[in-house]
């Protein structure tokens, strides 16, 4: 029997056994990419990025920059927040007593303006119905939300024209305090003696009030007053 020499065996059998180690090694260590030294990954520098966010938030800004937009309607969350308890904030116009204190608001002011040395009855009858009107705009349509803290700030984008009556339109509260307004404008138009400068302040005053009650009104917002959703988003960020 011909015998082979340690080194005969391990020399013939070295290409076999270096050819199975490279494809196992191929399977198990995973290949590594290697780049140049001249290359560079792009990167941005923090002013770069912060004229990107500049620049989509203010095209973000710019698709909602219209002047008049409607608020959106509340989640299912806050109308059950809404209808949990009542609202104590607007159900009181409806109580006794309520409406007469319109009157007597009127009446009061009427007679403060009129006391006053050297305002004659023309201009105490414009200041009456500009004190009025100025007052009934900032309660029922400038302030939104309640002064509670009870339910969870659900009627934090109304104002209180709109959540009296759950809403609703033309209720008897509501033509009530669309009546006043314009009996009022009625009273000083008169006892102005329909002087033109008068009549054209009073009429605008008019106007401030009422076309906010008017159901085209509801939940309307001017968006340079109010700020748009989209703005008010993106400044709480």
């Amino acid at each position: 029997m011909p015998a082979f020499s340690s080194h005969h065996y391990i020399t013939s059998a070295s290409p076999l056994c270096r050819s199975k180690t490279a494809t196992v090694a191929s399977l198990i260590i995973p290949r590594t990419l290697a780049f140049a030294t001249n290359t560079r990954v792009p990167t941005r520098s923090p002013s770069e990025r912060r004229r990107m966010n500049d620049g989509s938030k203010k095209s973000r800004r710019r698709r909602s920059s219209s002047l008049l937009y409607q608020e959106p309607q509340e989640s299912m969350e806050q109308l059950n927040d809404q209808a949990a308890i009542p609202n104590l904030n607007a159900n009181w116009v409806n109580a006794k007593g309520a409406w007469a204190i319109h009157i007597v608001l009127i009446i009061a002011l009427k007679i403060l303006f009129s006391i006053i040395p050297g305002i004659e009855r023309d201009t105490s009858w414009t200041l009456t119905n500009l004190t009025y009107m100025f007052g009934s705009y900032l309660m029922f349509h400038w302030v939104r939300g309640i002064p509670f803290e009870f339910n969870a700030g659900a009627f934090d984008n109304l104002n209180m024209w709109e959540q009296m009556d759950n809403g609703d339109q033309f209720t008897p509260t509501k033509k009530f305090l669309l009546t006043v307004p314009i009996c009022l404008f009625l009273a000083s138009t008169h006892y102005t003696r329909y002087d033109l400068t008068y009549f054209t302040i009073n009429t605008l005053a008019l106007l401030g009030v009422i076309v906010p009650k008017l159901p085209v009104s509801h939940r309307l917002r001017v968006s340079f007053l109010s700020g748009h959703p989209d703005d008010r988003y993106l400044d709480e960020r």
